[in-house]
């Protein structure tokens, strides 16, 4: 390669420029697990019996982790030369708290937006233990929706957060630390909510609340400097709308497990319709009271509101993306 074009492609310390690193990255998280899926399904037979059907979702999406976790391996140790663990996933006493505070933070907001709507009377109760399919027990068919959102919530918080947001804010250093870890967290939120652009029922407005999400999931990682809490709050805020209260989640319903199983009303403004309630004001009311939470917790846990020190690799000059 001629010495003129190498700063276009490789930064001083010889890796790719950020922009190449994270577009690398998402390429192998989008296609990975669909390369992965396609090539068991051209050697096993799919059954059309719906108690295999759960299996083989609980399988894929467990074969879909895999990937994407060895795709992120791989894309820290070779291209971004860092530790995995420095996307976010140092497992200390520390993390696991910040952890199971992120759980209790999703399901408790996702309880009270049930709750203003079961006020309201928008939502009627039908019926409990829904059970999907209906031949097994409640607690076997909620493994389905348990294991879907435990994988989706590590890997999008692994892509949009820990990878995207160290590796924006290397690539626009030249900005300064402070600067440019806020413009790479709010342009992974923007990225999170364009991710969810071509969902069913998905407008304009549930793209903007599902950005919004993105900066209260982003505030967790730049607050604390770990993936914990966002991956916590990520997965009940998913597991709890869906297969506790029976909403649709960004326009999917992925299982019909629910605890609670429900018949929706009440204006489209506020429940957010056949979106779920990401795309209501409910839902932008509990993301700002997630957020609100969050700073507390932080506050109280670590004892300021500082942004913490990202495990970035900021050269003398910085580098562009």
């Amino acid at each position: 390669m001629p010495g003129q074009l190498q700063p276009l492609w490789f930064d001083k310390e010889g890796r790719l420029r950020a922009g190449y690193r994270v577009t690398i990255f998402f390429i192998l998280w989008g296609y990975g697990p669909a390369l992965a899926h396609w090539m068991l399904e051209t050697t096993l037979l799919r059954s059309s019996r719906a108690e295999w059907l759960w299996a083989e979702s609980i399988f894929l999406n467990l074969l879909r982790l895999a990937v994407i976790l060895l795709a992120g391996w791989w894309m820290a140790r070779i291209i971004d030369r860092r530790p995995f663990a420095n996307y976010g996933f140092h497992l200390s006493k520390r993390w696991w708290m910040d952890f199971a505070f992120g759980l209790l933070l999703g399901a408790t907001l996702m309880a009270l937006v049930f709750a203003v709507q079961w006020a309201a009377g928008w939502v009627t109760v039908d019926r409990f233990w829904r059970a999907d399919p209906p031949t097994i027990s409640y607690w076997a068919a909620f493994m389905a929706p348990l294991v879907l959102y435990i994988v989706v919530a590590v890997a999008e918080e692994l892509l949009t957060r820990g990878n995207q947001i160290i590796n924006l804010t290397e690539g626009i250093m030249p900005l300064g630390y402070v600067p440019a870890v806020l413009l790479a967290w709010a342009l992974s939120s923007a990225i999170f909510g364009l991710l969810h652009l071509f969902n069913p029922y998905s407008t304009w407005v549930s793209t903007m609340n599902l950005t919004l999400m993105g900066f209260m999931f982003g505030l967790g990682f730049v607050l604390t400097g770990e993936l914990a809490l966002p991956i916590g709050l990520h997965l009940t805020w998913n597991l709890v709308q869906g297969n506790f209260f029976g909403f649709p989640v960004s326009g999917k319903m992925q299982h019909g497990t629910t605890f609670v199983s429900i018949y929706q009303q009440g204006p489209d403004l506020w429940t957010g319709g056949l979106f779920g309630p990401e795309a209501g004001l409910l839902g932008i009311l509990a993301t700002v009271a997630g957020m609100l939470a969050i700073v507390g917790w932080v506050r109280w846990r670590y004892g300021d509101l500082s942004l913490r020190r990202l495990a970035v690799k900021p050269s003398h000059e910085g580098e562009a993306v």
